[in-house]
């Protein structure tokens, strides 16, 4: 082959000749792609997108069979990954992500005559992108890391994920189909798979950037490695958390049946296989025997049409048994809502006190991976800033609060160590947008960025500047006659092209 169908496919474990002619055949697609304009490279988007629909039937068959998920959760999740694709292609075409600044030559210029300089963001080279177990489209082979990569001028080298190889490599083939029809550069997208291809693929010189989506504990022995390479590079790891949640004694006195429902609704989502799984529900304390045995009883009457399902494998069931036994033994930890360990697992709640919390803060940490959750009671509002000092990064946290309610100092520390804080909502469901984020202080995420929506093309890109070029050499983005038409910051002036051509001006934004 000629065009990206060319590139590696990996069924089986990638060899290290393999592995080494799929970067450097990405190191090559890079190179003869990096100048594409916005409409070439968005149109290499479209066509991935209309070939995933086009697939749809194998690539759903394939993934309700490897991941024990439903047809209807595996539709929604290729639909938003489609849409994530083709929302790309129109955030690229509108060129905002390039950042162009233009500094004419000043004379008289504050600190003295300033040089003519220009800045752009320029893309990074070949991204190794390390698959997801739990979301097989839409954080996985053609997921948001993949995307962003692509959409920001990259190349992509991906990792299939061991949990559902097949669907991957049928991705894969999908994927780079489109691209060799659609006229891309040969190699701009290629699989892996295999423990020594993901550790030769951090490895390589010619890798600048690296993401996943995974455990704290595999992401942290990556982004060691990539930071012990001789050239460290960066590693954009979304590494889950626990997603506290924190309610009012006003709230719960107002809205405890609605929101111990949702809160039932939202752990157990798609067997509670979620990084934003509410792992954790702040509650003010139950005043007797009763009052804790009606919580169990809502609970349990929220969770009577629940179906269980098997875990997205047997290594991901057993460490989520191992997790409920482990924090079941703790101190001052008992259960609430007794499920089980089955092979389709019933939901498990349990309980704690703040006290006990605070005693040891270890409580707080312990991720399951699965249809669990852990309720803390408290006595006092006051206690809640508190009880979130000891809360490591969050991807997410929430507030279960009434609008008179006075919870600035506990809102300010969730800002402190959450990506996301929702007032009155569930944290499963991460709307592919503008603004989203998802991401958050370490351990939620290794660096200060988000792996959903827009912004995540950003973190594929570096900023250049071009000091006293002649005009005919500067880059398009940079130059006076603006020929990609993207928004330009021209002397401290923001100009926004307009669809005929000319130029609007706006003080300081675009």
């Amino acid at each position: 082959m000629t065009g990206a169908g060319a590139a590696v496919i990996a069924a089986g474990a990638t060899t290290a000749e393999e592995l080494n002619a799929a970067v450097e055949a990405a190191q090559s697609a890079f190179e003869n792609g990096r100048t594409a304009d916005p409409a070439t490279r968005a149109g290499w988007l479209e066509a991935v997108a209309a070939g995933l629909e086009q697939d749809a039937a194998t690539l759903l068959g394939i993934a309700a069979r490897e991941t024990h998920l439903g047809v209807p959760r595996l539709e929604g999740e290729l639909k938003r990954t489609v849409f994530q694709l083709r929302l790309f292609a129109a955030e690229i075409l509108q060129g905002e992500h390039f950042d162009a600044t233009i500094d004419h030559a000043d004379p008289d210029w504050g600190m003295g005559p300033r040089p003519d300089l220009r800045r752009f963001n320029v893309p990074l080279g070949v991204v190794g992108v390390f698959g997801a177990s739990n979301f097989p489209f839409a954080f996985s082979v053609m997921g948001g890391d993949s995307a962003s990569a692509l959409a920001a001028g990259c190349s992509v080298v991906h990792k299939a994920h061991d949990g559902h190889r097949e669907l991957a490599v049928r991705t894969a083939e999908t994927v780079t189909s489109a691209l060799e029809a659609a006229g891309a550069p040969s190699g701009l997208f290629s699989l892996v798979s295999g423990r020594r291809a993901a550790e030769a693929l951090l490895d390589h010189p010619l890798v600048k950037a690296v993401g996943f989506t995974g455990s704290t504990a595999g992401g942290r022995a990556l982004l060691d490695r990539a930071a012990a390479r001789p050239e460290p590079i960066p590693f954009f790891g979304e590494l889950g958390g626990i997603n506290a949640v924190f309610v009012t004694p006003k709230a719960w006195a107002a809205r405890r049946e609605e929101i111990l429902t949702g809160y039932a609704g939202s752990f157990t989502l798609g067997m509670g296989q979620f990084c934003t799984k509410p792992g954790l529900l702040f509650v003010p304390a139950c005043g007797s025997a009763a009052e804790t045995a009606e919580t169990g009883r809502v609970l349990a009457s929220a969770l009577a049409d629940f179906t269980p399902a098997q875990l997205l494998s047997e290594r991901l069931h057993s460490g989520y048994g191992d997790a409920v036994r482990r924090l079941n033994g703790s101190h001052g930890v008992d259960v609430l809502l007794e499920g089980d360990f089955a092979a389709a697992p019933a939901p498990t709640v349990l309980r704690t006190t703040a006290d006990a919390v605070r005693a040891d803060p270890g409580i707080l940490r312990q991720e399951m991976f699965g249809p669990a959750s852990l309720v803390v009671e408290y006595t006092d509002q006051a206690e809640l800033p508190g009880l979130a000092e000891l809360l490591e990064g969050q991807l997410t946290t929430t507030l279960q609060a009434e609008e008179d309610d006075d919870v600035a100092g506990l809102a300010a520390r969730l800002t402190d160590i959450s990506g996301r804080v929702l007032w009155n909502g569930w944290p499963t469901g991460v709307t592919v947008s503008y603004a989203q984020n998802h991401g958050g202080p370490y351990p939620a995420a290794t660096l200060a960025t988000t792996s959903v929506g827009t912004a995540a093309i950003r973190r594929f890109l570096r900023p250049v500047a071009y000091q006293s070029f002649p005009a005919a050499r500067l880059p398009e983005p940079l130059q006076d006659s603006n020929p990609w038409n993207v928004p330009q910051r021209v002397d401290g002036v923001w100009r926004r092209p307009t669809d005929a051509g000319s130029d609007s001006t706006i003080g300081g934004r675009p």
